[in-house]
């Protein structure tokens, strides 16, 4: 081999190698990015805690109120699982919901209070602050869990405590707290107001939880309301954390399915989000 082979050879693996270190530099920055913005949203719940009794109100009426009502109603199919055992996951799924939806109006006060117009100004990515403020609503959607769990032990609801069935609770908390949280975000870059942002997020939050799995099979629905359902992220879910949580629980799509569906849907809703968020201030 010439010599001149040699030294390009050696320039072409220099290079080489000079990209990965850049590219696994940029990685940890933009992993970090992320912590420092979700880290800030966390801090707002530090100092006012109040937010999570409040919205812990309306899962204990729903357990206590509606569960204890229809679990003595023997039409609902609801397999071998009792119709509290059958809802728990559901109302689980709707908490992480209501706190996620309801995001994006953080966003909004942030702009009038001039903290988006710093965030666009600094070098982070938009894709790191949509992410960020997406993974802090998961963190708020977990403290949900720890109360939907203290509600279900006193109803005595069949709770499975296997370490990887709860590993994967929490994934799929965080995961969809964030999918629903980006969608708000995505509403928020929208609509520009706070009046028309509580209007619209009221009108999205009963549907998407009627047109699941969350208190009643699919297979019970009318056929034009299992099309909608099929498409609704809040049913695949309600079908992971009901396979997780409950001893005996079965997933009707399977678990795979189930997370690339809110993987997948969380990816799409990210990249929008982040092409909108500079609009906010607009």
């Amino acid at each position: 081999m010439y010599p001149e082979q040699d030294a390009l050879r050696k320039d072409l693996d220099d290079i080489f190698y000079q990209s990965k270190v850049n590219i696994f530099k940029w990685i940890i920055n933009f992993i970090r990015k992320i912590f420092v913005i979700a880290e800030f949203e966390v801090r707002k719940l530090k100092h006012d805690p109040t937010e999570l009794i409040t919205r812990a109100a309306q899962p204990a009426l729903w357990m206590l109120v509606f569960g204890e009502v229809f679990t003595r109603v023997r039409a609902i199919p609801t397999g071998n699982l009792s119709y509290l055992d059958f809802m728990a996951p559901g109302i689980l799924a709707q908490s992480v919901l209501f706190v996620a939806i309801f995001y994006g109006i953080s966003v909004i006060w942030e702009r009038d209070l001039g903290i988006v117009h710093k965030f666009l100004a600094s070098p982070t990515p938009r894709t790191s602050l949509v992410l960020g403020k997406a993974f802090s609503a998961g963190v708020r959607a977990v403290s949900q869990a720890v109360i939907i769990y203290i509600l279900s032990l006193l109803l005595h609801v069949q709770l499975s405590w296997q370490p990887l069935n709860l590993i994967g609770i929490l994934f799929i908390i965080i995961i969809s707290a964030a999918l629903f949280s980006t969608f708000s975000l995505i509403i928020a870059c929208i609509v520009k107001t706070r009046e028309r942002f509580m209007g619209i997020g009221q009108v999205l939050t009963m549907p998407l939880f009627f047109a699941s799995n969350a208190i009643y099979p699919i297979a019970i629905m009318p056929d034009w309301l299992k099309a909608v359902a099929h498409f609704n992220p809040l049913t695949y879910e309600v079908d992971a954390l009901r396979t997780f949580m409950i001893n005996g629980g079965v997933s009707v799509y399977g678990i795979p399915f189930d997370i690339a569906a809110l993987v997948f849907a969380m990816i799409v809703l990210t990249a929008i989000a982040a092409k909108l968020y500079p609009t906010v201030v607009r």
